[in-house]
């Protein structure tokens, strides 16, 4: 499954961004209405600055404390991948291909043709941060037996709704653990983070949870993160077609399913490959106007 690797030129990672606090200004001998003013425009400023998910509101990703005092936020710099790029898709058993008709018809495998790249596929049925799966070990074990050698341009880490059981005793170490091997091997890589989709409606608590800590836990890190809970990629209006819930399927995509996520996926990449960094600054002292 594992194609030979090659070397190749990098970039560089992602860029911190950074929010210049506000200076009050004397006017007129009185400081008058300005630091009101220039206290909500700071404010105004803070709610701008924001990482673009897909088909999402902005949202903050990664606050960190500015040089002056301010607030800056960590944004991942526009996926840019070369012609043919090389992607491991790692994952669980929706990464595996589980309930297509073939393993090789299911979403990791797709995105090959839908964007053009040559795809590693690492999937394993039942697996997760927390929980061994049904073919190899949990996430952390599995990431340190990945082949050196495979030089990823991208790596898309996929789940794990498998997880739900165990959470969240030691989750977040786990994660982290699992993502801090993973920069290790691939120090070059971009790294995008898909967050666990919903098997059975509505979402478990513990499937939101999950999602909400990968979210959290990916942008401290400036990297991307596509939701399909958060995007509502799997509703009622869409569930029988994108979901076998019957004895072969056990509440895996269908065939369909894997050709419909697939699409998500890419779409979602072209839209990460698309983003400007959005940053906006408060106005310095010289650009406040007295009331």
């Amino acid at each position: 499954m594992h194609a030979p690797g090659r070397l190749r030129g990098r970039r560089l990672g992602p860029r911190s961004q950074w929010l210049r606090s506000t200076r009050r200004r004397r006017v007129d001998g009185a400081w008058g209405g300005l630091p009101l003013l220039g206290a909500a425009l700071a404010v105004a400023a803070v709610c701008l600055v924001a990482v673009l998910r897909p088909g999402a509101a902005l949202e903050p990703v990664g606050a960190v404390a500015a040089e002056n005092g301010g607030a800056a936020v960590t944004a991942p710099a526009a996926l840019s991948l070369p012609e043919g790029a090389r992607v491991l898709v790692f994952g669980d058993s929706w990464v595996y291909g589980s309930a297509a008709l073939s393993p090789s018809l299911g979403f990791a495998y797709r995105l090959a043709g839908e964007l053009g790249w040559e795809t590693i596929v690492d999937g394993v049925r039942g697996s997760g941060y927390l929980k061994p799966g049904l073919d190899g070990p949990a996430y952390g074990e599995r990431i340190a037996q990945l082949d050196p050698a495979l030089d990823p341009d991208l790596v898309i880490l996929e789940g794990s709704i498998n997880d739900r059981r165990l959470y969240p005793d030691g989750y977040r170490d786990a994660v982290t653990a699992a993502w801090n091997a993973l920069e290790a091997r691939y120090p070059d890589a971009r790294i995008v983070i898909l967050g666990p989709a919903p098997q059975v409606l509505p979402v478990e608590d513990a499937t939101r949870r999950i999602d909400a800590d990968l979210q959290e836990l990916a942008g401290a890190r400036g990297w991307w993160y596509v939701s399909p809970l958060g995007d509502d990629w799997i509703s009622t209006a869409n569930y029988a077609q994108v979901i076998d819930s019957g004895p072969v399927g056990r509440d895996h995509p269908s065939t369909e399913g894997h050709a419909y996520l697939a699409g998500r996926v890419a779409a979602a990449i072209r839209a990460l490959s698309e983003q400007p960094e959005v940053v906006a600054e408060a106005p310095h002292d010289e650009q406040l106007v007295a009331p």
